[in-house]
């Protein structure tokens, strides 16, 4: 996404809305699929020598989850986006490395498809035991109990 500082107007800022292209967004890098356009909602200024933009920015993307290896889609969204760029001396300002690196720091490192806010159960999860649970006294299968088996080592 490009903005010309001409049509940003002096001591404001410009709204910009719409869909592009996930493309450039390179996020097979990150092992995702863009399934949606990305849809952006920003105002733009200028100041001391700077660009600078807020709003946000949503994006459908499809991943594959790390336990059962299915691949699922979730909604990622930035609310609030926010860029401070400085300003090169060309009058065509490129948005791209600002949105691109919010979405990928978004971006899930280990996705599951049941921690994406939704009500499905990964077909790989097992029953979480705590580990206070596991090692409270008194409960079978503490820790010491094997110890407890141990024979001393006769001289």
């Amino acid at each position: 996404m490009k903005v010309h500082l001409r049509q940003i107007p002096q001591g404001e800022t410009l709204h910009l809305e719409g869909e592009e292209d996930a493309g450039a967004l390179g996020l097979a890098e990150a092992d995702s699929e863009a399934v949606s356009p990305l849809r952006y909602s920003i105002d733009v200024g200028m100041s001391d020598g700077g660009l600078f933009g807020s709003g946000s920015l949503a994006l459908r993307v499809r991943q594959r989850c790390v336990c059962c290896l299915g691949d699922f889609e979730h909604e990622i969204v930035i609310d609030p986006f926010g860029f401070q760029i400085e300003l090169t001396g060309n009058e065509l300002m490129d948005l791209t490395p600002a949105i691109r690196e919010d979405i990928h720091l978004v971006l899930p490192p280990h996705p599951r498809c049941d921690a994406v806010g939704s009500n499905k159960k990964c077909p790989a999860a097992y029953e979480s035991v705590s580990r206070a649970s596991r090692f409270a006294p008194g409960k079978a299968g503490s820790a010491f109990d094997v110890l407890d088996k141990l024979k001393p080592i006769s001289e």
